[in-house]
């Protein structure tokens, strides 16, 4: 290749442009690294609560509630989102029964409600971390990536001025630089919102699913009877 190569260019780039690329770098290094890291929590979420639901619906339907204690605490359902939410609810009921409350049916089932409401926003601010993360970086690279810009624009009116030509040759090394930092902006930009777009619909999805369950829960604890 000639001399205009990357090696060169990157060679010929400034401090501060140098500063702005390792920005970029680093930030789309983030933005993969959490974007990898939620696509495996989002995927066991929604395998675990997939196995989930059938087993828990069939101790709850025979009044089992011990063992869909169980099943809500065991290891294979860590990830789920629905096993958590549901047992905040049975272990609420349950200790409301072992203490010997004497609470009316209607406290007791609020009770229960408020439990599960905890658990579904704690559960719900658990799946959504570090993905503002992703709309922080695909909002802001593209500005990062402009500050490089101007930083080479001006180098390459610094070489006009060192020079006193507007030749090619003169500006080829500013405006080289000026392009890679506007490209490299948009290349950390882009994944980024496209990522961020798609864990979103994924965080909406969850959270009927969270709520739906919610709402059958709070419903089999006031069918149920002692």
């Amino acid at each position: 290749m000639g001399e205009m190569d990357l090696v060169h260019m990157w060679e010929q780039m400034g401090f501060v442009a140098k500063a702005v690329a390792f920005i970029l770098v680093f930030m789309s290094m983030w933005s993969f690294g959490v974007s990898i890291e939620r696509y495996y929590t989002f995927t066991q979420a929604k395998k675990q609560s997939k196995l989930y639901a059938p087993q828990v619906a069939k101790h709850l339907k025979d009044r089992r509630l011990k063992e869909a204690l169980a099943v809500s605490q065991s290891k294979p359902f860590q990830y789920s989102h629905l096993a958590k939410v549901v047992l905040a609810g049975l272990q609420e009921y349950q200790f409301q029964l072992d203490t010997g409350s004497n609470l009316t049916r209607e406290d007791m089932v609020d009770t229960v409600r408020r439990a599960i409401q905890r658990a579904t926003a704690l559960t719900a601010n658990d799946l959504k971390k570090g993905i503002p993360a992703l709309a922080t970086i695909g909002a802001t690279a593209p500005f990062v990536g402009l500050l490089g810009t101007v930083v080479g624009v001006i180098n390459a009116f610094a070489g006009i001025g060192s020079t006193g030509s507007a030749g090619l040759g003169a500006v080829s090394a500013g405006i080289s630089e000026a392009l890679i930092e506007t490209a490299l902006g948009l290349v950390v930009a882009i994944p980024a919102v496209w990522l961020y777009n798609y864990f979103s619909g994924a965080l909406e999805y969850f959270n009927v699913e969270m709520d739906n369950s919610s709402s059958e829960l709070v419903d089999f604890f006031i069918k149920i009877k002692e």
